[in-house]
């Protein structure tokens, strides 16, 4: 395995010359982009032959540079001079060398026979027909066509009139065959490539043909003449010259088209007839498949489609086809437009319209000719006409995003112009589109006349929804939770205040008093009516009509049931509420003489009700709901549409009765538990204590009181019960927690996780293994059900079936490449004599030692010791098969006829013996040691293979048959002694004339060398690997082959796919400084790879044979050495690796799958490692494996910045190119960004561009125009997007740059991808998903916490969502996506800006609404890395809250909220931004209560209410008094994770690493990780701002500064830290409820747990960070910073003022709203001073309100004091600087004096100082937060900047100080640094890893 340390570089190994491509490559491509095209190549053909012919090159640099400046002679384009002056410069230096290296007399006569030569010895060389290389034959063509064009130029310059006539023929040969011979992806479908294998199968030539079939079409006369007269075009070139489409997207989508018609009409059964033509059910598959979004959106819109079919036959595949192609060529050319599938119908709806009419022969009424295309067939005109005025339009509204700081409201994203097409609005743009449609809005200029100045362009709106930045979106998204939630506690609080048992509920009285429910379901629904009117008002520009009678409707009718609810409530009640509804009762009490009626109330609950009745019903037959969303009468149409608004997404998304059962009994229990929690824990215990403090009458207060004469003590309920509401409204999340873990768990037991956890259990398992792999990897016609069992039947493997045990023999080789790969090893071809199976020698360890001791000490029967070798069933395989190999080396040794004949007699006595059970009394077994061991030596001498050694085994032949003859035989045979005799008597030495060596193939190398494996091997080898991560993944594969998974078909039945991996600049591979470069500890990469990885170092060290000093000296070796690190990190080299497993692993199964039965006992190596001839061949098995293989996996590397790198010259493009060259099928897709002139001006022009590898080159496939940049939203998705259109297949895996694969993994791709056929629910899975394994765990304690919990998401979290819930989502990769699905619907990603930045889960969303289905699948794995350090895991814990914000307000929440059934919806919430809810009430409950129990201490309720219940002896009311209301969500967060590890490798293993972590202060991690969710998750909410965070990948062991962590965490952690322990301190100064300080520490220890790990963790989980040197330089570099001052252009990172601007930027661009609430919850700091100035003795207890207003004079005079400084430091400091130290004094004396004053006068004392401190701190911080929230006006109206700006460095100073010194005091002691290392990296110590070796630095290594 690849992880062991050596599988990993066998590619580079056989490939060192593909690799070693050195940057030198890239120096001839750095050519401005407005020269590229035109020089590049000039200059490609000069680097390849300068070696060769140096003269000819400097000719090809000669005209590059003369060319250069025809185009460009200004040199006005970007970086053209420079070129033009370094290309001359060379000129100069090369003229005069190269000049005496000519051959011929001048330049002319030197480039003509340069050119004859070249045309010789390569262009006719190579062309060999079959034989040819069809890649280097496109490379010397074009290169002649160079040399040709020079030659030409040469001629012209010297004057020679006319190029030779051969010369002449030989350039006409290039020029046609350079058309011929033209790049291609992976079908070569011009003339020169029909021989090519790939092109032999029969599905391709039938899709070809298809394709090619233009009969009855009517050409233009000017299109491609030559072609059309010799019948090469086909029906997509047809669409081209008729609608303009680019050349190069018709040649992308015709491949495209072929592939999937081809791959689908090899999987029709049964078989088509006629193989080679195109069966119509194929044609019909694809096109049902790709129009179905099409025909549901024609449906929708109550159109009839234009999908219109031909009555003849014949013309109808043909009219398909069309269809199909021209939709590919509108999608491969619609760039940004795709991420809008119904834009994308609407213009295929018009342009198929015009194709019926085009193939009909329409004649126009106007013109009365035939009908022509709207937009006509000029080259690009489909780009310039349609698809570009639709992008221009979505780049207007872009840049009113303001790079996503402008609110949501103020531009339409995607979504937006998307749904514009939800409505027959959109047929009014007509075809051709009108300028003036209310869709251009936005992208024209209005102008009134010809002076005037052009207006704003218009506006075009939001159509159904607005993403107004509000926290209200969290009720209105999921309203029914909420409206359930809120009633379910009025309930309980109805039931616990009535003081009746639960089963007593149902009393009058009681009932009653429940029944007010509907009235708050009434209010809530009022409230859910506004919201949707007030929240969505900014989309009021598109507003329809009836979207506006809905909303006013339902906000008329749920404020009627608000007012007639609580009337006839009233009504029916004749004494409460008489106050109130006194008039209501009069008015309506006629209605009680009235008999039989009912009450007045029951009646409007029953009306209220019927509406969710209805909804009831249909939540109960989902069938019946899904046929109502999706019918067209117009009645069900009404109903719905006052239930919801009509939209075209989110129908009929309903699972089966089945499905909807399981989830349903999921929720109902969990609610069920949560609800007794609720009553009897937390609810019931607070009544009686309530009532108490309500009935408490006089209060003594200790502030200013302004209601001291209100009743009910209300403010001590509230400061009560909202920590109890708070966590009645979170404790949900816990128990989905609690039960998805037992639920997961259970699953995950059910499908048979972890049966395989130990080498232990896989060596008990390996019996089954060869049955389990031929039943789910070996194809089979039969068919088997879908089921879950205790015991799985497997098939054996019967040891007749030869073929079969091969078959698993070659897979299982394959997976198992690492250091004790021989122990592993299962034969390829196995003695056809055994009638067993030979397993690897790892099960047969020892055992024949085993057997030997047992059999010399056995003394019983032979059936007894038979009986005991058979009990152990690898001894009787390894006995036997020993025995059958000893007959086997001396029948290969012996051939003289006496011999052969003393061999044969002595076995043949053996046999007799043993089977007639006389052995042991015939035998002495005391020398079979003996024998055993002149056998072990004739076997090492025969695996050594020395001709030299003969004498040797011919002595050694001879004391072996001295043994049996003389020392084991109890009886001497006659015959045998006569042989003996004889030989000797002829004075012949017996086994002189031996066959030694025998003949050395490769069938008796194996057996040899597993022979002395089985002789010599002890018992430690049953347990190889001995690598970790090689254990880990032998025992997930083989386990997951005893799991369910489909069955796999054969590889070219199987579903096609590609896999694609977005780049842009990360680490490609390490380059020798990246690992050679230190960190400021002195630490380097490699170093560090070394230390963490030592077992694989060594077998690096050991195959390159050498020593560490030696590997820099040898190019190829530090080529390797870059390899072996960068396949160790997270690179694109270890991804790229990985992915093309897939294609090796498809290899090997279509050879399992075609070769004959000799074939596969011959092995797959044979085909593996072909001869050069066979590489050639194109009839070869290697080649049509390859074609195979080519035919259904493609991989594409989207690496948007190649273009740039490579011009610009970053290394990052030569490691790019060098994994094409080293994996062939790779190919790079990327944005190349090109300057051109027109009409004078330079011009940027984009273009996709998908290259590949030729001749260790780069070789452009496809270049198709884009209508701008690519890169106007979000960037990920939009750079898949560019390069979806370069995949293949009916599948896309999207996988991530930082994961990796595995071999044994890719194997089962086949059965995955058959998942897309099984019944997974109602609907086809849309999305398959795939677990994964995170490989960054190993080393540090943080890695190994974030992996756990990564780890149990992508599993167990995963495994329940998929399965009950039915809310997987699209998490990230490596997710497998129905392509054609995704394509047709908006892609596999959202790309709007700000709103879509966890773009990946709105893939999830979009699939679900549009009727897709998300799985779940756990049989097979992919690796991915995680970040390992602190602060690279906040920064992505931060990245993903801030996703989660915006994901909030976003409309596909709204939907799944609304458009789901209650249960499915709880499931949501709980899952996505309901996580993060809960997390951020978890922190709004320690508020609540902390700021409860300040509110009670500081008025003087509490002291009141304690002495209360001490009076009455009231021990409840004491008790919630001095109670905790808080549970730690983030500690619980762990129960899935331990779940998994228990089921996955055993419950002793999870209790050890609960223990390990919490050891590790895992709970102290993911408490501080709570902090980070909620901060980044509020501010996104209120303020937007949210960003992609690059956390970066690479090794984190360095020491981060003190600065640094506290510009991360101060606003997050720190500051509400702060906040906390000011909060306990009061309280603990103020609070009477905790008697004794043990009270008061169980009373508030989570709390304080809380704020310690906010403020410490980042210092704890800090490598050194508790070093004093460390700590020294820290604080240093922290006053530093903090004292420097910021400016334009000053780095945060250098200045506390640059970095404080920074931190209120989300201020800047928040709304009214968002300021507001900043505002409100500033005002939390000014409680402090309020109560704690009533409490100082200098107040003398007085209780009036001017105490309080005293103590704003006091603020007051320290602002104005800081105002004059501020002031005096700006204008008196540079000039008068006397002056400023005067002003300064006499503030002092002043500050001196009014102290002064206040003690002696006012009687102030220190406590009051002290207790002042308190009070006036948390004030002046309030101050500063108001300030900054009121920016502009404090700053421009009044003035007070720097005060505010003042004060704020003061406060962080102040707070740097406090969290600084506690630090710097633990540093003090040497131990404390020691413990936390061992805390950090505990995995590597345990492990014996140099971990205080790489932190102390390499420098002392």
């Amino acid at each position: 395995m690849a992880s062991a340390g050596n599988h990993d570089q066998s590619t580079l190994s056989r490939q060192p010359s593909r690799s070693a491509v050195s940057m030198e490559v890239f120096d001839n491509e750095v050519v401005p982009s407005s020269l590229q095209y035109a020089i590049a190549p000039i200059l490609r053909v000069a680097a390849e032959i300068q070696n060769e012919r140096p003269r000819v090159a400097y000719l090809c640099r000669f005209y590059a540079s003369e060319k250069a400046h025809r185009l460009d002679p200004n040199s006005s384009g970007r970086g053209v001079r420079q070129f033009k002056t370094s290309l001359n410069q060379r000129l100069e230096r090369d003229n005069a060398s190269t000049l005496a290296s000519r051959v011929k007399k001048t330049d002319a006569r030197e480039i003509e026979s340069f050119y004859k030569r070249y045309y010789e010895n390569y262009v006719l060389a190579l062309n060999k027909g079959e034989q040819a290389d069809r890649a280097q034959l496109g490379k010397v063509y074009v290169t002649a066509g160079v040399l040709f064009e020079v030659l030409c130029a040469v001629n012209k310059t010297e004057k020679v009139e006319e190029v030779a006539p051969e010369i002449m023929a030989a350039a006409n040969d290039v020029q046609a065959k350079k058309e011929i011979y033209a790049p291609y992806n992976i079908l070569p479908l011009d003339s020169g490539g029909a021989l090519q294998s790939i092109m032999q199968l029969i599905e391709v030539k039938a899709s070809v043909a298809a394709l090619r079939d233009t009969h009855g079409l009517t050409w233009p006369a000017s299109f491609e003449q030559h072609q059309q007269r010799s019948g090469e075009l086909d029906l997509l070139d047809w669409l081209r010259a008729m609608f303009g489409f680019q050349k190069d997207n018709v040649r992308n989508q015709r491949e495209h088209l072929i592939l999937l018609l081809a791959n689908i009409h090899a999987r029709l059964i049964p078989k088509p007839e006629i193989q080679n033509k195109i069966d119509d059910r194929a044609v019909d598959a694809l096109m049902n498949k790709l129009f179905k979004n099409y025909k549901t959106w024609c449906k929708y819109m109550r159109r009839k489609h234009s999908l219109r079919l031909p009555e003849g036959q014949q013309e109808v595949q043909q009219r398909k086809i069309l269809y199909i192609g021209l939709y590919l060529l509108i999608w491969g050319e619609a760039a940004n437009v795709r991420f809008m599938p119904e834009c994308l119908c609407y213009i295929f709806h018009n342009m198929a319209y015009e194709l019926n009419g085009l193939l009909a022969g329409n004649i126009s009424i106007v013109t009365g000719e035939n009908i022509k295309p709207s937009y006509g067939g000029d080259d690009e005109s489909f780009l310039r006409k349609v698809i570009t005025p639709i992008y221009q339009v979505i780049e207007k509204e872009s840049k009113k995003s303001r790079n996503g700081k402008g609110p949501h409201t103020a531009w339409c994203n995607y979504d937006d112009l998307n749904e514009y097409f939800w409505s027959s609005d959109c047929f009014t743009l007509g075809w051709p589109m009108r300028d003036d449609g209310e869709f251009f809005r936005s992208a024209r200029d209005v102008t009134q006349g010809r002076c005037s100045p052009p207006e704003k362009p218009g506006k075009l709106g939001k159509s159904y929804f607005a993403e107004t930045r509000s926290l209200w979106h969290i009720f209105r998204s999921f309203d029914r939770l909420w409206t359930f939630l809120i009633l379910a506690l009025q309930i309980m609080i109805i039931i616990a205040w009535s003081d009746v048992s639960v089963l007593d509920v149902f009393q009058k009285k009681v009932v009653y008093n429940l029944s007010s429910i509907f009235i708050t379901a009434a209010f809530l629904g009022f409230l859910q009516s506004i919201l949707d009117l007030v929240l969505n008002f900014p989309g009021y520009l598109r507003w329809k009509f009836s979207n506006v009678l809905r909303n006013i409707l339902k906000i008329i009718v749920s404020l009627a049931w608000s007012i007639i609810l609580p009337a006839c409530y009233v009504h029916q009640n004749n004494n409460s509420f008489s106050w109130l509804f006194g008039n209501v009762r009069d008015v309506l009490g006629f209605l009680d003489k009235i008999k039989g009626l009912p009450s007045l109330y029951v009646v409007a609950v029953v009306v209220y009700l019927l509406p969710n009745l209805l909804a009831a019903l249909l939540f109960i037959f989902p069938m019946l709901r899904r046929w109502i969303e999706n019918s067209d009468w117009l009645i069900v149409r009404f109903l719905l549409w006052w239930a919801q608004p009509r939209i075209y997404v989110g129908r009929g998304m309903h699972e089966s009765q089945f499905t909807l059962i399981k989830y349903t009994l999921f929720w109902v229990l969990l609610l069920l538990s949560k609800f007794a929690f609720n009553f009897f824990l937390m609810i019931k215990p607070m009544v009686k204590p309530t009532q108490n403090i309500m009935s408490i009458k006089h209060v003594d207060y200790a502030w200013h009181e302004f209601f001291p004469n209100a009743k009910g003590n209300y403010g001590a309920i509230v400061a009560l019960w909202t920590p109890v509401i708070l966590v009645y409204f979170m404790d949900t999340q816990i128990f989905y927690a609690i039960f998805s873990t037992i639920y997961g768990g259970f699953i995950g037991a059910f499908d048979r996780l972890g049966e395989i956890r130990t080498l232990g259990m896989l060596r008990s398992r390996f019996q089954s293994l060869p049955g389990a792999f031929n039943t789910y990897l070996v194809p089979s016609d039969r068919t088997k059900k879908r089921g879950h069992s205790i015991s799985k039947d497997l098939k054996e493997v019967h040891v007749n079936k030869r073929s079969e045990a091969a078959k698993f023999s070659q897979l299982w080789n394959e997976i198992i490449y690492f250091r004790e790969m021989d122990l592993l090893l299962v034969p390829y071809s196995s003695d056809h004599s055994l009638k067993l199976i030979q397993w690897p020698p790892f099960l047969l360890a020892s055992k024949i030692p085993i057997a030997l001791d047992m059999a010399a000490q056995f003394r019983p029967k032979d059936a007894d010791l038979w009986k005991r070798i058979c009990a152990d069933e690898y001894m009787k395989c390894a006995v036997i098969e020993c025995y059958e190999s000893f007959k086997l080396v001396l029948n290969a040794l012996i051939n003289v006829q006496t011999e052969k004949r003393i061999i044969e007699i002595i076995i043949k006595e053996v046999e007799s013996n043993m089977s007639k059970n006389t052995f042991l009394a015939n035998f002495r077994m005391r020398s079979l040691p003996d024998l055993c061991k002149k056998f072990v030596e004739l076997v090492e001498i025969l695996k050594e293979g020395h001709a030299s050694k003969k004498d040797s085994v011919v002595l050694l032949l001879q004391d072996m048959l001295e043994v049996v003859t003389h020392d084991m035989m109890v009886n001497e045979i006659r015959e045998l002694a006569e042989l003996g005799h004889g030989g000797r008597d002829s004075g012949k030495q017996l086994f002189a004339n031996i066959s030694f060596p025998p003949p050395n193939t490769a069938q008796w190398e194996e057996q040899i060398r597993r022979l002395f494996l089985l002789l010599t091997v002890k018992e430690s080898a049953i347990d190889v690997p001995t690598n970790l991560e090689a254990q880990r993944r032998i025992t997930f594969f083989t386990n997951s082959l005893f799991m369910y998974m489909p069955h796999a078909p054969r590889v070219r039945n199987m579903l096609s796919f590609s896999v694609m991996t977005p780049y842009y600049s990360e680490e490609t591979v390490y380059s020798k400084s990246d690992l050679e470069m230190e960190n400021e500890d002195g630490v380097s990469i490699i170093y560090y790879l070394q230390k963490i990885y030592p077992d694989e170092w060594n077998n690096f060290m050991e195959r390159l044979n050498c020593n560490e000093s030696e590997i820099w000296e040898n190019e190829e070796n530090v080529l390797q050495l870059r390899h072996w690190a960068s396949l160790r990190g997270q690179t694109l080299c270890r991804t790229v690796r990985g992915m093309m497993y897939y294609k090796r692993a498809l290899k090997l199964q279509a050879f399992l799958d075609i070769a004959r039965e000799d074939e596969i006992l011959e092995g797959y190596k044979a085909i593996s490692e072909p001869s050069a001839e066979d590489k050639k061949s194109q009839r070869s098995k290697y080649a049509q494996l390859e074609a195979i293989a080519d035919l259904k996996f493609t991989y594409v590397a989207t690496c948007q910045n190649y273009g740039n790198q490579k011009r610009s010259g970053d290394r990052h493009a030569t490691d790019i190119l060098n994994l094409m060259v080293n994996n062939p099928s790779l190919r790079v897709a990327y944005i190349d960004e090109v300057e051109e002139r027109e009409g004078g001006k330079n011009q940027k022009l984009y273009y996709s561009v998908l290259v590949k590898a030729v001749d260790n080159l780069d070789q452009e496939i496809y270049r198709i125009k884009l209508p701008g940049s690519a890169k106007i939203g979000e960037g990920k998705p939009e750079n898949q997007n560019h390069a979806i259109i370069f995949t293949r297949g009916e599948a896309l895996q999207t996988i991530d740059m930082n994961q990796d694969n595995y071999l044994e993994e890719a194997f089962k791709m086949r059965n995955l991808l058959e998942e897309f056929s099984e019944d997974h629910g109602v609907q086809p899975p849309s999305i398959l998903g795939v677990r994964e394994h995170i490989f960054t765990g190993s080393v540090s304690s943080l890695a190994w916490f974030m992996s756990n919990q990564e780890t149990s998401f992508v599993t167990i979290g995963q495994r329940v969502l998929a399965r009950p819930l039915k809310v997987r989502f699209h998490y990230g990769h490596p997710d497998v996506f129905d392509r054609i699905f995704h394509i047709t619907r908006g892609g596999i990603s959202k790309a709007s800006l700000g709103i879509n930045l966890s773009e990946d889960i709105f893939a999830g969303f979009n699939s679900t609404l549009r009727r897709g289905n998300v799985t779940h699948h756990e049989y097979i794995q992919v690796g991915k890395g995680r970040d390992v350090g602190f602060n690279q895991i906040s920064l992505f814990e931060a990245k993903v809250a801030c996703g989660n914000g915006e994901q909030t307000l976003s409309r596909d929440v709204y939907r799944l909220g609304h458009r789901f059934d209650f249960f499915r919806m709880l499931s949501c919430y709980y899952t996505t931004t309901g996580f993060y809810v809960s997390t951020m009430l978890v922190i709004l409950t320690v508020y609540a209560y902390l700021y409860g129990k300040l509110y009670l201490s500081l008025s003087g309720l509490e002291k009141t209410i304690v002495r209360f219940a001490r009076a009455k002896g009231n021990v409840a009311l004491a008790a919630v008094m001095a109670s905790q209301s808080i549970v730690q969500l983030g500690i619980l967060m762990t129960l899935p994770m331990i779940m998994e590890i228990a089921l996955e490798r055993g419950f002793r293993c999870a209790a050890g690493e609960l223990v390990i972590m919490q050891l590790q202060l895992s709970a102290v991690f993911y408490t501080f990780s709570l902090g980070t969710k909620l901060h980044y998750f509020g501010r996104t909410v209120l303020h937007g701002g949210a960003k992609y965070r690059a956390t970066g990948r690479g090794f984190v062991v360095k020491h981060e500064k003190f600065a640094e962590n506290y510009r991360m965490f101060s606003r997050s952690h720190f500051t509400k830290a702060l906040e906390l322990m000011l909060l306990l301190v009061v309280y603990h100064a103020y609070g009477t409820a905790a008697t004794s300080n043990e009270t008061y520490m169980l009373l508030t220890f989570s709390m304080w747990f809380l704020a310690v790990s906010w403020l410490f963790s980042p210092f704890l989980f800090n490598p050194s960070g508790f070093e004093w040197q460390k700590i020294v330089e820290d604080f240093e570099d922290w006053t530093k910073w903090i004292s420097n001052c910021g400016g334009l252009g000053v780095a945060a990172n250098k200045s506390w003022e640059s970095w404080w601007d920074e931190e209120q930027q989300h201020l800047k661009h928040t709304g009214f709203m968002g300021r507001f609430w900043e505002i409100m919850l500033s005002l939390r700091f000014f409680v402090y001073q309020y109560g704690i100035v009533y409490h100082l003795s200098v107040t003398h207890h007085s209780k009036s309100i001017m105490v309080y207003g005293f103590s704003w004079i006091v603020i007051v005079a320290a602002v104005l004091m800081l105002k004059v400084v501020s002031m005096g430091r700006k204008k008196l400091s540079a000039d008068f600087q006397l002056l400023f130290r005067l002003l300064k004094l006499v503030l002092f004396i002043a500050f001196a004096v009014g102290m002064l004053v206040c003690v002696k006068v006012l009687g102030l004392t220190i406590e009051d100082i002290f207790d002042s401190l308190l009070g006036f701190v948390p004030t002046g911080w309030g101050l500063v937060q108001v300030a900054q929230a009121c920016r502009p006006m404090v700053k421009g109206v009044l003035g007070m900047w720097g005060p505010v700006r003042a004060l704020g460095r003061g406060y962080e100073y102040l707070m740097g100080l406090l969290i600084f010194a506690p630090v710097a005091v633990l540093a003090w002691f040497p131990f404390v640094s020691d413990f936390q290392t061992r805390l950090l990296y505990n995995q590597a110590f345990s492990r014996g890893l140099q971990i205080q070796r790489i932190l102390a630095g390499g420098k002392n290594k």
